[in-house]
């Protein structure tokens, strides 16, 4: 497992590199990086790795969630908040509509199937837009429309809502009923997720501040710790509780990150969300090269060009589904393009549950894994390169310096303030 560590490091970072010279994402270079090093190319990789290699992801892509929580001021969410809220089902409904419409004539499936390649296809991928959104809020780009704010919201609930479809799909192609009553897990997820999450944030916040007031200093670098482990519990309840109820477990993550950037004292939660952004250096090679690997390229020929048309005519269809949730807001037509483009790449849900409709022994299972593959390797490169390119082109600048918040002045040094003896510099 070493070795392979070794081989994910160094190779995802020199691919990375090499795309990052010739001007595309790194992004790119990780994912064919973690194709070459898979078990369906060279078979680098040790098998105990490939063995957990859905957990590493799921820590990788928790750590920036946690920085994005740390970075996410509210008071320009809410600004966004009907549009946000649409952004989590209206274009993925889209896309599986466009699926049920024109799979079965394209693609040779009936409906059913159809919806069930649609659900698939349907999730956007968090594990790429939600970093590049952090950049933008960072730079103060498109923050004054609280556009990055709004995409990262929409993506973190767009998972729950297509997998809850996906399942409901799954079991009415295997010969069952729709059990419609799982629909009302969604909500149920979404509220569940950011109330335990809110409420893991404000008793963290609340040790935090009664160490300090007792002398027992926590460095920075223990909270992160702290921080972390307390992400892993959360993520964890969402299995504990599944056969009882729905919860987020990305969204309660997400919301202890947010509780904490509104509990602690700006100064630390800076510092914090530096950290994770430090941390997040290493994640990400191993993010995207173990999506790589997930990924079967023998699919990928098997689909043909009837898949790719089915994939593009479906985007089209997502990207309505954008537009219509921007509909109405302050928002000019290079902002919204820039939405659209945010909500086209996929890699992580399709990389999970591609292959689940195979194992479940569908006939359409390998149609669906072919398309799946496909979509990552056409919509995860074109996705991060336009954004990374559009950005700049099509967002401006909020008018406030880099790092600070609308209506937020820096507190005065106080408890957890990394000036205090609780939070050295460097720690």
């Amino acid at each position: 497992m070493v070795t392979s560590l070794a081989l994910i490091f160094l190779l995802g970072l020199a691919a990375a590199a090499v795309c990052r010279r010739a001007g595309l994402p790194r992004i790119i270079g990780m994912l064919l990086a973690g194709i070459a090093l898979g078990p369906f190319a060279l078979d680098a990789l040790a098998p105990n790795l490939l063995a957990v290699s859905a957990d590493l992801r799921q820590i990788a892509l928790i750590i920036i969630l946690l920085k994005a929580g740390l970075s996410l001021d509210l008071s320009e969410l809410r600004a966004v908040g009907r549009p946000a809220a649409m952004m989590s089902c209206v274009p993925a409904s889209c896309e599986i509509l466009a699926f049920v419409l024109f799979a079965p004539s394209i693609l040779g499936v009936d409906r059913v199937e159809a919806a069930v390649m649609g659900a698939v296809l349907g999730a956007v991928s968090p594990a790429v837009v939600v970093p590049r959104m952090v950049e933008l809020m960072e730079a103060r780009r498109g923050t004054g429309k609280g556009i990055p704010q709004m995409i990262m919201a929409g993506a973190s609930c767009d998972d729950v809502f297509v997998i809850v479809l996906f399942s409901t799909f799954l079991g009415m192609a295997q010969g069952g009923v729709a059990d419609l009553g799982a629909l009302a897990d969604i909500p149920v997820s979404i509220v569940l997720g950011i109330i335990l999450g809110a409420g893991a944030g404000w008793l963290l916040s609340a040790f935090f501040e009664t160490a300090y007031a007792r002398r027992n200093y926590v460095r920075n670098s223990m909270k992160v710790i702290i921080v972390l482990g307390a992400a892993f519990l959360l993520m964890a309840v969402e299995t504990w509780a599944e056969p009882v109820v729905s919860v987020s477990g990305l969204l309660a993550v997400v919301a202890m990150a947010c509780m904490l950037r509104i509990r602690c004292p700006q100064p630390v939660s800076r510092r914090l969300s530096e950290k994770f952004g430090k941390l997040w250096l290493a994640a990400e090679v191993v993010l995207f090269v173990l999506v790589g690997a997930a990924v079967d390229v023998r699919y990928t020929l098997a689909a043909g060009p009837a898949a790719l048309a089915m994939i593009f005519l479906a985007l089209a269809f997502r990207s309505l589904g954008v537009l219509a949730c921007v509909a109405g807001t302050a928002l000019n037509r290079r902002e919204r393009l820039f939405c659209v483009i945010a909500y086209l790449p996929k890699a992580t849900v399709q990389a999970a549950i591609g292959s689940v409709p195979l194992a479940a022994g569908l006939p359409c299972g390998a149609l669906v894994l072919s398309v799946a593959v496909l979509a990552i390797l056409v919509t995860a490169p074109l996705g991060a390169l336009g954004m990374d390119i559009g950005a700049p082109r099509l967002l401006t600048v909020s008018p406030e310096a880099a790092g600070s918040s609308p209506g937020r002045s820096a507190p005065a040094p106080g408890p957890s303030d990394p000036s205090a003896p609780d939070s050295p510099a460097g720690s």
